[in-house]
């Protein structure tokens, strides 16, 4: 595996921890709009989100959305959207970050049950496309390309 770490960062890739949770999540930190989070990095989740109750926490700017979101055992569910966040994920970081918000009680309630922490958020595929990203899952690291400015 340092052959592909070397690799990458080679290619401009920025090395993120991941913490495997008991729930068997992967686990990141991230900050949106400067404000540290905890998120559950999701591959099967089309869009990057965070819960209603932390629009106020990350300084959103949450407009109404058509979207129904559904996930992890819950349909239908109502959404807001907010547009062009800044997040920054360890040294990665973007300022066109779109988040969909939902409520994430259920996710949270099924985290706590299996005694792990609750969380703000999920990174969601948009976000891993965005960053070109590799998943070293045996060494629990993530790596997203630098984005160009």
């Amino acid at each position: 595996m340092k052959r592909l770490e070397k690799i990458l960062k080679k290619k401009k890739y920025l090395k993120i921890k991941l913490k495997k949770i008991a729930t068997n999540h992967l686990e990141l930190k991230a900050k949106i709009n400067g404000i540290k989070g905890r998120f559950i990095l999701d591959t099967g989740a089309s869009n990057s989100c965070v819960g209603l109750d932390m629009i106020s926490y990350f300084n959103l700017d949450a407009q109404e959305s058509e979207t129904k979101a559904a996930g992890a055992g819950a349909t239908d569910m109502e959404t807001q959207q907010s547009e062009n966040n800044k997040l920054k994920i360890g040294e990665w970081k973007t300022k066109k970050c779109h988040l969909v918000m939902f409520d994430l009680s259920h996710v949270n309630t099924a985290l706590t049950q299996h005694n792990a922490n609750e969380v703000h958020g999920i990174i969601g595929a948009d976000i891993l496309q965005r960053g070109k990203a590799f998943i070293d899952y045996s060494n629990k690291i993530l790596y997203l390309k630098k984005v160009k400015k």
